[in-house]
């Protein structure tokens, strides 16, 4: 290299100074590093095999959602018909009982003691209902006296009837199948008329209830089949309008309008859930679930433009069991991926397959 350039030094200026420097040039570059290979970028011109479907508009209802809860049908808040202490209380929430099963029994002593007072009036009138009318057949007692005797022998009757029904009811039962939801009394509490004592309610019949507000109220009416989405479930849930009331609530300007559910596990009393109220006709287009991905809080589908796979930022709406409305983002008659449409890579070339 000393050699090279003592000898560029003594060029003589004939030669000019252009070749001089060109010559250094060249020196320099030979002595650097070898450079290193540039990696081909990522081609997209390797086709990726899909599936597709062409976007469709379908005819759907557009609906409001009113919101409400899920309640039975038979609902029964137990009193006591006569009063008395509590002294036995043999069921607790969540119980499932039959009807006629023992729910509270009260102290009867009272009422056992009148019992016992009324029938042995009773005997009475019937020993003394005997004496007269063998009177009568010996002439010693008038007809007058025979039935004075026989009245007081249906009061007397009448008298032990009333007690034996008190008496029953001393034993509170349930009064359908069903399951106690609450107890609002302890042994030792004194239960009297009107005071309640223990609520059942039939969890298999459950029926939904919502306030419709005035405007949507038209669009229903009895005997419609409406879906009813609850919190807890996927799916929604079919129910039949059985009931409406026919005068608005005065201060929400609501209607309670009441639907039978049709059975369905995991459905319970309480829970809550919305009604979609029918209000118009709309043309939405649709894609399959599988087409729509997600990155990040952004939701997209591949549209097939010319062979290639494009990326569509687009906005869903409801989802209607497989399929996802598109508000915006898609047009019906597109193509769009439905296998792995995450894994296509924007430009990419796509081979359509089954």
């Amino acid at each position: 290299m000393l050699f090279l350039m003592n000898a560029a030094l003594r060029w003589s200026p004939a030669h000019g100074f252009r070749s001089c420097l060109l010559g250094l040039l060249i020196l320099v570059a030979g002595c650097g590093p070898e450079p290193k290979p540039v990696a081909p970028a990522p081609s997209t011109a390797v086709p990726a095999r899909v599936r597709v479907v062409v976007v469709e508009s379908h005819g759907l209802s557009a609906t409001e959602e009113v919101v409400g809860t899920v309640r039975t049908r038979w609902h029964a808040t137990v009193e006591a018909k006569v009063a008395g202490r509590i002294e036995s209380l043999p069921v607790a929430p969540g119980q499932r009982v039959r009807q006629g099963d023992t729910l509270v029994v009260l102290d009867a002593r009272e009422t056992q003691a009148r019992l016992e007072s009324a029938k042995a009036v009773l005997e009475q009138s019937v020993r003394d209902l005997e004496r007269v009318r063998k009177l009568l057949k010996d002439g010693a007692a008038t007809p007058s006296e025979v039935e004075t005797m026989e009245a007081r022998h249906r009061i007397a009757a009448a008298a032990v009837s009333e007690m034996e029904t008190l008496q029953g009811h001393a034993r509170v039962v349930a009064p359908f199948d069903g399951v106690v939801t609450s107890k609002r009394v302890d042994v030792g509490d004194l239960a009297t008329p009107g005071r309640a004592l223990v609520e059942v309610e039939d969890p298999e019949h459950l029926r939904f209830e919502a306030d419709v507000p005035e405007a949507l109220i038209d669009q229903i009416g009895f005997g419609a089949r409406l879906p009813v989405r609850i919190a807890s479930r996927k799916d929604p849930i079919e129910g039949t309008v059985v009931e409406m009331a026919p005068v608005a609530e005065a201060v929400s300007r609501t209607y309670r309008v009441k639907l039978d559910l049709s059975p369905a596990p995991g459905l319970r009393s309480g829970q809550f859930g919305r009604v979609a109220v029918p209000t118009a006709q709309a043309s939405v287009p649709q894609v399959p679930a599988a087409a729509v991905f997600q990155r990040g809080q952004l939701e997209y589908v591949v549209v097939v433009t010319a062979g290639q796979g494009r990326l569509r930022l687009i906005r869903t709406g409801k989802r209607l069991g497989d399929a996802v409305e598109i508000i915006s983002g898609v047009e019906s008659g597109e193509t769009v991926v439905v296998l792995n449409p995450e894994q296509v890579r924007d430009g990419q070339a796509l081979e359509v397959g089954p």
